[in-house]
């Protein structure tokens, strides 16, 4: 098939960039690159309940990307990159809250 063909294709096909299934994920990365950039902030700048709602947030989309037909591996990769993101910056935050001094 020549490259225009499968350009074509590409552009017409189910999780194509005419739908939301190509658009949702492309936009969601934004989380992921909040994320890593945020990983060189002072741990006690994370917050807990954000940082675990969005790694809820993630876990619940993970399970409707598998589902949903056609399967959408690009939302599914780009849910799991913020899942293993935000478990780490959680891990962060908890590391920092339990073995920082208490405040008197």
């Amino acid at each position: 098939m020549s490259f225009a063909g499968r350009f074509k294709a590409f552009i017409n096909h189910p999780t194509g960039p005419k739908t939301t299934h190509f658009w949702g994920p492309v936009a969601n990365w934004g989380f992921v690159a909040a994320a890593i950039a945020d990983m060189n902030k002072p741990p006690e700048k994370i917050s807990i309940n954000m940082t675990s709602a969005m790694a809820v947030y993630s876990l619940i989309f993970m399970r409707f990307a598998w589902m949903v037909q056609p399967r959408n591996y690009l939302l599914l990769a780009c849910h799991a990159s913020n899942e293993t993101a935000q478990l780490y910056q959680l891990q962060r935050a908890l590391a920092h809250k339990w073995t920082s001094p208490a405040s008197v």
